[in-house]
This record gives C-alpha cells, structure tokens and sequence, in this order.
C-alpha cells in the first residue's frame, strides 16, 4: 500500500511540473494522453512529411484537398461535440470566406503578401458574420432543433443568392461573381520571399503549409477544449439549465464556440479556394452542408482526434464512391450516418477505443 501512495504522489508531482499548456494537451476532454498515442502521433506526423516523396504529384494534390475540409470539421466538432449546438451552417462561412479571398486578391492581385491578407480578411469577414448570426440565435434563445433549421435556412439563402450573380453587374471591382458557374481566376497562395514570391499551386509545397496549419490547429484546439473554457463548454452541452444555474452566461460561452469553429469553416473556404482557384454556390448547397455533419457523426463528434480521423476516412472513402456515381456516394454516406447514429451513436472511432479497453479489461481479468 505504501509504495502505491508512494507512485501515486511522483505521478502527482511530476504532473505538476508539466508546463499548464501540457497538461492542457492531455485534458481529459480529448482521447490520447499517455506515451503511446503521443509516439503514435509522431509517428503518423512522420509519415505525414515523407509522404510526398513515395506520392505522385496528384495524390499529394488530392491530399491537400482533403486537408482543407478538415479544418471545417474541426470548428463542427466544436460547436456540436463540445458545445451541444447542431449547426448546419458551416458551408455558409466555407462560401463567404471563399468569395471574399478571391474579391481581395483579384482586384489587389498576388504579390507583396495580398493573398495572405486576404487569406486573414476571408476568415476575418466569416468570424464577423457567425457574431452577428450567433447572437441572433443564441440571445435569441433559439437551440436544439430550431438551431439546425435556421443555420441550415442561411446557407441555402446564401447559396441562392450566390447562384443569380450571373450578369456582369454582379460584380466587386474586377471579380465577377459568375452566378453558378463560380468565381474563378483568383491567384493561389503567395508567400513573400527574398529570392522572388512562392506561389503555393496544389502540390508538394501546399501540402506541407496545410500539414503545418493542421497539426498547429489541433494542437491548439485540444488545448482550448481542455481549458476552464473548454470544460464550461461541455457543461452546457450536458446540461445547459443547471450550468446557467451555476453563474456561467450559456450564451457568450456557445457565441464564442460559434465564431471560432466558423472562423474554421471560413479558413477551409480561403484554402480551398486557393488550391483549386476556384469558388462556386454548389460548394454551399443542401448537399455540401449536410457532409460537414456526416464526417463529424461519423468519426466522433466529442472528440477532436476522433473528427479529424473519421473525416479523412469518411472523405476518402467518399471520393472513391463518386467514381461510380455521386448519388451513389450519397446514398452510402446517408446509410452509414443511420448506422453509426443507430449503433454507434458516440461514432466510429470512439467506439472502437471503447471496445479495445473493454477487451483489455477481459484478457486482464481472465489472467
């Protein structure tokens, strides 16, 4: 017994002298806290930075597309995993942010850092729109079901509106808006540089500048959700009455969730639109704001490793079924969301941990 007390306090201690930010990472409001999955993180972020040169160039492409979507993922697992509101309004901020990079950098073009300043005013301006909406619904007192109606009623005004920009008079200085055919001819990212501007095409370079942004993004999102501020949140998603009870102001704590995982959603619409030059109101249509929703289900919605797992799987195995068919990939990704929602309502990679340490615990008691 005593050397028991004794391990427990050098484990005590030594956390304790873990930098606050450290022990942040490994909360308890994500999976992942000991040496095994930190060595697996390395190891996958390894595999991650080789990856290039064992790729051709279009599979690296493709990676960086799939890349994109995940910060988008990321900012609905905060919003509905950790904070309880279902929001259908992602692709929203996706488009506006999208429309609004190629507004800056077509009229301002490429060089002296505009496509980063436009890179920063896109996700500026989603941040921006997700206050004013969040404050209607939220100090509106508008939650649960109604939420995900008037989000999902926004992106589809949006998306129609978008979509009857055809004429030349829809247009922002030298960036027509092109109705459904989309914007097209903005430049792709630009980084400054002594020896001549870096341009960031669909390739190697923009693969790893996503792969940085990423780590980055979840790194810090793990922080965040660990936090007093993180913990708060999913206090109101478990129950909202009882925390407002206890003092905190439910409303600031859910706008303040909104505008951040919008200001994801805003920056996967600025990368993607930088990678492929190309932003159009299909990318906000019914269907686009529904895959948001089937990725972050299906992977685990309350946990920020399971969303950006399950999301490049679930995009993975999306595009491999559109080969045969985008109805047919529809279809399958609707029958795998009732599935998990029927069996496994914590989602896919959550339930697999759980079934694992169930597993473990049997073999340890059987021995």
């Amino acid at each position: 017994m005593g050397s028991l007390q004794r391990q427990g306090s050098n484990t005590a201690r030594s956390a304790s002298r873990m930098p606050h930010w450290m022990r942040l990472v490994n909360g308890p409001q994500t999976l992942g806290h000991g040496p095994i999955f930190w060595v697996g993180f390395a190891l996958a972020i390894g595999a991650a930075v080789v990856y290039p040169a064992f790729a051709d160039a279009w599979s690296v492409g493709n990676t960086a597309y799939f890349l994109c979507w995940v910060f988008m993922a990321l900012g609905l697992s905060l919003i509905w995993g950790y904070t309880g509101a279902l929001s259908f309004g992602q692709t929203a901020f996706f488009g506006l942010a999208g429309y609004t990079y190629g507004v800056v950098t077509i009229n301002f073009g490429a060089a002296y850092g505009m496509t980063l300043v436009g890179l920063l005013i896109g996700v500026g301006i989603s941040c921006l729109g997700a206050a004013l909406l969040g404050y209607m619904l939220f100090y509106g007192r508008i939650s649960g079901v109604f939420l995900g109606i008037v989000t999902l009623s926004t992106t589809l005004v949006f998306a129609t509106f978008m979509a009857q920009t055809a004429g030349s008079q829809w247009a922002i200085g030298d960036a027509r808006l092109g109705g459904d055919n989309g914007m097209t001819g903005m430049p792709p990212l630009t980084i400054p540089w002594v020896g001549g501007d870096i341009a960031l095409y669909s390739g190697v370079p923009l693969y790893y500048l996503l792969l940085a942004m990423l780590v980055l993004c979840y790194l810090g999102l793990r922080v965040l959700v660990n936090s007093r501020f993180g913990n708060v949140l999913v206090a109101i998603r478990e129950n909202p009455h009882r925390a407002e009870m206890l003092g905190y102001d439910i409303r600031r704590y859910q706008l303040i969730a909104f505008v951040i995982g919008s200001g994801l959603a805003g920056l996967s619409g600025v990368l993607y639109t930088a990678w492929g030059q190309y932003i159009s109101p299909s990318n906000m249509n019914l269907a686009a704001a529904a895959l948001p929703i089937i990725w972050v289900a299906v992977g685990g919605r309350k946990d920020l490793t399971a969303t950006l797992v399950g999301t490049l799987v679930v995009l993975g195995i999306f595009q491999n079924l559109t080969i045969y068919g985008s109805y047919y990939a529809f279809v399958i990704m609707g029958l795998l969301l009732v599935v998990v929602v029927v069996y496994l309502p914590e989602g896919l990679i959550p339930g697999l941990v759980r079934l694992v340490s169930r597993l473990r615990k049997r073999k340890e008691g059987l021995s």
